[in-house]
């Protein structure tokens, strides 16, 4: 039973949102502003703080679980360089939603999820 959990299924099943979740995270590491559906930017926020969360302190530990996340070698090592350090003093809240309008083809709503 689902009682009170409230992660959003995005019409998928759990291996291909998985995937999807972990390559969105990843773009929004690598590029620090990307643009999808407020569905998908809402799911993905609370990954994306517990991964920037985990990279304030660099270990051996934590790399290797940014890594079991994150698919890309140069978005952990930039999680550990650069994101880890920027955000080491702010206590939480690293990304801020931005409401685009909507989408021209089917009218999703569109976001800009973007690190603050």
């Amino acid at each position: 039973m689902r009682h009170q959990n409230t992660t959003k299924k995005l019409d998928r099943e759990k291996a291909p949102r998985k995937a999807m979740l972990e390559n969105l995270a990843t773009s929004l590491v690598l590029y620090e502003k990307i643009v999808t559906t407020e569905a998908k930017a809402k799911t993905m926020k609370p990954l994306v703080e517990k991964l920037i969360t985990r990279s304030k302190v660099k270990s051996v530990h934590n790399k290797q679980q940014l890594s079991q996340v994150v698919p890309d070698k140069k978005a952990v090592q930039k999680l550990l360089d650069v994101l880890g350090p920027r955000y080491k003093e702010r206590a939480g809240g690293y990304t801020r939603i931005i409401k685009v309008g909507p989408r021209q083809g089917d009218g999703a709503k569109m976001v800009q999820i973007e690190l603050v």
